[in-house]
């Protein structure tokens, strides 16, 4: 099993920006990629940004290019999101998942291809 946990989640006002962590533990070695997702108020859950290994290939939602980045530090086994220009619309709940096994940069944005989820941390953007 690995256990996530995120951090980072606040209220900023539009134009800020914000650095969400996600701390992996357990058998992390079984992981090859991690992701962010995020559910808005009253809608879906929405893929928001990817990272495979190894290579650390990324991937992005069209709506956070330009402005969100996702890195990794190996050693800490932590992933994080750098949100900058934050929007209202960004206002959501973000989830950190991880995948184990063989990936495909096609399924990267599939949420039912993510083993592991943490407990999701609240973003709240205000114009």
């Amino acid at each position: 099993q690995v256990q996530l946990v995120e951090s980072g989640g606040g209220l900023v006002q539009a134009g800020d920006s914000l650095r969400l962590s996600c701390a992996a533990s357990g058998r992390t070695y079984s992981t090859s990629a991690m992701g962010w997702f995020r559910r808005p108020p009253g809608k879906e859950r929405e893929f928001v940004t990817a990272i495979r290994w190894p290579g650390s290939s990324t991937y992005y939602a069209d709506s956070v290019k330009g402005r969100f980045t996702i890195s990794r530090d190996n050693a800490k086994s932590t992933v994080y999101l750098q949100m900058n220009s934050l929007k209202p619309e960004d206002t959501a709940v973000y989830y950190c998942a991880a995948r184990r096994g063989i990936t495909t940069a096609q399924t990267m944005n599939v949420s039912d291809a993510y083993d592991y989820w943490g407990q999701g941390t609240q973003v709240t953007v205000s114009s």
